[in-house]
């Protein structure tokens, strides 16, 4: 009898994710109820989880059927290495911001906690049998129930135009995206009518064919995962959903279309094509570049992070196309090494994205604002909030030994031996990229500079922030979560890189698991020591050594004691929250170095106003040069479709007799 434990407790957790919906929508008032019973509850369910994908990523493949579908089509699910990695990383996004919920939805954000519960842990349990799902039908099930529920969290609020429309452009966007996959499973079924994957893993597709099931499976899944030009709903959804819907989206249903990709291009085809990771590379660098630039020179926090995210992926399909290449030329060590960046940029996004999202929104539930023009000075009303958020800043900044560097420098190892590419242009045009990716980088740091100081330093600058209060022990429970695992998978890059060796050796063909344990185990060396190598460890011991060192000199040997005063303001003693630097004056050189890529609309004021207002409204180009056409289009084809529609039924029947006349010449020919 086939061992199927972990699988079936992992179906379990989704049923106990049901229930507490179901829960839910029987509390729908009863706030202490959901808030202190329910959401709790989902973050112990999310933690088995964890549990349940970790030892499932070192077990062997199981299988199971169950009679859910239709009459003929089962459902039909699995976990191997690469389902079981992200259901790890499910379980540990979802217990944070479920531990986090328990405290953030005290009266609901527009709609009734209850509803939201359930909402969310639909959510949950969709994205679950996304990851496990086995055939097409029970894959597009889930996958149409967590764009349902993802759209109906982002409409929490949905009174307000600007939500409804953003989260109409999510499920429209998703949707499209939905029969993109759906016809990439039609043609790697290959005619059988049998759309079970293990069927799709049997058929070997010529080229072409091949082909375009992978350009309609990376246009489906990269709409849900954000890529540029399909990255318009991101920056419109995050911003209006309640800020753990935003974590929630941001650090997992952004990776569900990554999984669709590995699953699709790694799994179910059985050729890897050189053209095809230049694509998702050339698609991965612009959308990092597009995202950085964008967020760089936001003034909303929120919408900050949901481009930030935008870069985030974008670094994430710059590895898979590095895989990609390297696997099409049979390099498959270095593609198990391109492998384990993408999954370790996977779980360190994941983990620190969660954190700055669940961090707006207690600073969103404890000030009311989100705007930073704002904020300021809350380090001193918020320190829990602060030091916790600053965590997630330096990993998103990619500083060591935090969890953001090391996926960025195992990224950038792999471009090191792109020159062994059996590919001249190739060789000329990745260290561009490379070189590309560094400015990402160095500008994601700046970022996080503008985004932790504006909203944490300085003073206040409003005087309501002073009533501002820190998040309660549920907050500080998720908030410490993220932190455990952002710090853990900075500093245990060894351990993390051996446990990833089955996902890679599934999709890559080989993985970095002797490489890294024929090092000391504090030592990260994912090729040889001569190459390259890392000690998260030893560098944290040095930082610590530095900052206690500097410490005992000035406070010790210097002058003994502290001595506090005004700081040098060139001698100016009326210091005010109006002379820091503003968001606005942090983005401004961004914004003159990339204007090409803003579509900039300034009203100016005139030298006579007795009231002068001055006002930037910075836009995407995206929307005018390709959505805004097509929109254009849809209508003039809707309004010459309703011509047709006169009403009157003779004129119905003669549509009918001439297509009937058309069918029968068709025939007869």
């Amino acid at each position: 009898m086939e061992h199927r434990f972990v699988i079936q407790l992992a179906l379990y957790v989704v049923a106990g994710w049901l229930a507490i919906g179901s829960a839910g929508l029987a509390n729908l008032r009863r706030t202490r109820v959901v808030a202190h019973a329910l959401f709790p509850a989902g973050a112990l369910l999310g933690m088995l989880m964890f549990g349940l994908g970790v030892a499932g990523m070192t077990g062997d493949v199981q299988t199971i059927v169950l009679p859910l579908g239709l009459p003929g089509l089962p459902f039909h699910f699995r976990l191997d290495a690469l389902s079981a990695y992200f259901l790890a990383v499910l379980g540990m996004v979802s217990t944070g911001i479920s531990a986090f919920s328990a405290g953030y939805f005290r009266k609901g954000e527009g709609t009734s906690p209850g509803l939201l519960c359930f909402e969310y842990h639909v959510c949950l349990a969709s994205l679950a049998l996304v990851l496990l799902a086995d055939d097409a039908y029970s894959f597009l099930v889930a996958w149409e129930a967590l764009t349902l529920s993802a759209t109906f969290l982002v409409m929490s609020n949905s009174r307000i135009a600007e939500i409804r429309s953003a989260a109409f452009l999510y499920c429209l966007i998703s949707h499209v995206g939905a029969l993109a996959i759906l016809v990439a499973f039609g043609l790697m079924q290959a005619d059988t009518g049998d759309y079970t994957f293990a069927v799709m893993r049997a058929q070997h597709l010529a080229p072409f064919p091949a082909s375009v099931a992978f350009v309609l499976a990376l246009v489906g899944f990269g709409a849900k995962a954000g890529i540029f030009p399909l990255h318009v709903w991101l920056p419109e959804a995050h911003p209006a959903a309640p800020s753990p819907v935003s974590a929630l989206m941001s650090g997992f249903v952004l990776k569900a279309g990554l999984y669709g990709l590995l699953r699709t291009v790694f799994d179910l085809l059985h050729l890897q094509i050189a053209w095809w990771g230049v694509l998702m590379l050339a698609l991965g660098l612009f959308s990092a570049l597009l995202g950085v630039v964008f967020s760089a020179i936001q003034s909303d926090m929120k919408r900050l992070l949901a481009y930030s995210s935008i870069d985030n992926i974008g670094l994430m399909f710059v590895s898979l196309g590095l895989a990609v290449l390297f696997r099409a030329f049979g390099m498959n060590s270095l593609a198990a090494l391109a492998m384990t960046a993408l999954l370790y940029q996977i779980a360190s996004h994941a983990a620190f994205k969660s954190l700055l999202f669940v961090g707006t929104g207690a600073v969103l539930h404890a000030t009311g604002e989100r705007n930073l023009g704002r904020l300021g000075g809350l380090i001193h009303r918020m320190p829990w909030t602060a030091w916790t958020v600053l965590v997630g800043a330096l990993a998103s900044a990619g500083l060591p030994p935090l969890s953001g560097f090391v996926s960025e420098w195992l990224l950038l190892q792999s471009f090191l031996f792109t020159p062994a590419l059996p590919n001249t242009f190739l060789n000329m045009a990745v260290p561009v990229i490379a070189a590309l990716v560094a400015l990402v980088a160095a500008l994601a740091g700046y970022t996080m500079v503008k985004f932790f100081g504006i909203v944490f330093l300085g003073q206040p600058r409003e005087a309501s922030l002073t009533r501002a209060r820190d998040t309660g022990v549920w907050g500080r429970v998720g908030f410490c979560w993220f932190v455990a695992a952002t710090v853990l998978l900075g500093l245990l890059p060894v351990q993390i890189v051996r446990l990833l060796a089955p996902v890679t050796r599934q999709l890559a063909g080989a993985d970095l698991g002797e490489a890294v344990s024929a090092s000391r185990w504090l030592l990260l060396a994912p090729t040889s020591v001569d190459r390259a190598s890392y000690m998260p460890a030893v560098f944290l011991a040095f930082f610590l050594g530095c900052c206690a060192l500097a410490w005992l000199l000035v406070r010790r040997f210097y002058h003994g004691r502290l001595r506090r005063s005004a700081p040098w303001t060139c001698g100016n003693p009326f210091v005010t929250a109006r002379m820091q630097d503003t968001a606005e004056g942090f983005g401004q050189p961004i914004r003159e170095i990339f204007t090409p890529l803003f579509k900039i609309e300034r009203d100016t004021p005139s030298p006579f106003d007795t009231q002068p207002t001055y006002r930037v409204v910075i836009a995407d180009r995206t929307w005018g040069w390709l959505y805004a056409p097509l929109v254009r289009t849809v209508q003039r084809i809707g309004a010459l479709a309703g011509k047709l529609q006169t009403g009157r039924i003779a004129v119905y029947l003669s549509y009918s007799f001439a297509a009937l006349i058309v069918l029968l010449i068709l025939v007869r020919r």
